[in-house]
């Protein structure tokens, strides 16, 4: 079959070569088409003839191989089937007795498994109920701390809005003029209540320009009396201070605020220093520290006034220092005073002592005359013992046989 398509293939590369000459060959082209045809035909004939004879072949062969085998093959067959029934049986029961040692064998590692699991799981549970309840105490414990704080938050926020009430009512109350002059006279009464006897001050007191004065204070020679005013320049000042405000009327709050200062000062000077009646000096008691604190910071001009104008500017702290000055002033007065006094008592005090000394010195001879009659009955004593202890003892035996005196010690 190879050899008869080996000419076919020769002939189809011929044409394709012939087809590439063109259509000057085209009669010899037509010719070898009309071969090449019949012998294609040709060969599809032979080889379907060889097919059919294979195959009648085939089937013969087959039909022999069938017959001489089907004898053997059944009786293998049988056999087979035997030895796999027996060799499945034998199977089977070995498969059978393997499950059941493994049944057994899985059934105690169950067993055991589900015993160790068991325990581990009571362990488990035991650790989890202590931590549990170590938790459970622990978070009771915190509850309760941060209930015991949140108490002391709210106490505390209840005490900030009591401060700030308390503040903004601060705010309100000095805001008016009159209210910051009673306040300042208010904190001025408790420093001086607080420091001096009330016989050493007169509050409100009215002198004989018909001025009445915050404060007068009762001061021996040569300070005599000297009145305290309070004042408190604050409006201007919180403007002065106001960032917020334009600098124009920071700098008008300023201007405004010495002049409120030098007002002050001047009223004081004019009105509570009378020749002969108070001190030469008087005092401007300014209740707000940052105020004093700001006139001799930055105005240095308003403080040298106050010099000149024999006014004392004060604070707070700077007035507790004037008056316990004042305080140890009135001590070392009323001391001076009762000086006669006290050398009264001195004297008095020395002829007791020297009383005392001359009774003292009378006890003494008297205890030394009675030591020395007690050592002398002392002594008696001792030999009146001794005379007891010998006749208790009766040594007087020799003596009578001896025929010797009886001598008694006399003292």
């Amino acid at each position: 079959m190879l050899v008869g398509a080996i000419p076919t293939l020769l002939l189809l590369i011929l044409l394709l070569q012939m087809a590439r000459l063109g259509p000057k060959n085209q009669t010899f082209q037509e010719a070898l088409e009309t071969q090449l045809t019949n012998q294609c035909q040709q060969i599809i004939q032979r080889i379907l003839k060889e097919q059919v004879e294979q195959q009648q072949r085939m089937s013969e062969s087959l039909i022999k191989f069938s017959q001489q085998n089907s004898e053997a093959q059944q009786l293998s067959l049988h056999h087979l089937q035997t030895t796999l029934r027996d060799n499945f049986s034998e199977l089977d029961k070995q498969i059978h007795n393997v499950l059941q040692r493994t049944t057994n064998h899985l059934s105690e590692q169950f067993d055991k498994l589900n015993q160790g699991t068991s325990q581990h799981l009571l362990k488990i549970s035991e650790a989890v109920e202590i931590k549990l309840s170590k938790g459970f105490e622990k978070t009771n414990e915190t509850f309760t701390n941060i209930v015991q704080r949140l108490a002391i938050i709210d106490d505390a926020q209840k005490k900030i809005t009591d401060l700030s009430q308390n503040v903004v009512g601060l705010q309100t109350l000095l805001s008016d003029k009159r209210s910051r002059g009673a306040f300042g006279e208010v904190q001025l009464n408790v420093l001086i209540n607080n420091v001096l006897p009330a016989h050493c001050y007169r509050l409100q007191h009215t002198l004989s320009n018909n001025a009445r004065v915050d404060c007068l204070l009762l001061l021996p020679e040569p300070t005599g009396k000297i009145a305290v005013d309070a004042k408190f320049p604050l409006e201007n000042y919180q403007k002065y201070l106001d960032l917020t405000n334009d600098e124009t009327v920071r700098l008008t709050a300023k201007q405004q605020f010495k002049i409120d200062i030098k007002k002050h000062i001047q009223d004081i000077s004019q009105k509570y220093i009378i020749p002969g009646e108070t001190s030469d000096g008087a005092i401007m008691f300014i209740p707000a520290e940052a105020i004093f604190a700001e006139i001799h910071t930055h105005h240095a001009d308003l403080v040298e006034y106050a010099w000149q104008m024999r006014v004392w500017l004060a604070s707070p702290s700077t007035m507790m220092a004037i008056l316990t000055t004042a305080s140890s002033v009135l001590k070392d007065s009323a001391t001076r005073q009762q000086v006669h006094v006290i050398q009264e008592h001195l004297r008095l005090l020395a002829q007791d002592f020297t009383r005392f000394d001359k009774r003292m010195n009378h006890l003494s001879q008297h205890l030394r005359q009675a030591n020395e009659d007690a050592e002398q009955v002392h002594i008696s004593s001792q030999k009146i013992t001794k005379r007891f202890q010998q006749i208790e003892k009766v040594e007087l035996e020799p003596l009578l046989e001896t025929n010797q005196p009886l001598v008694l010690e006399e003292k």
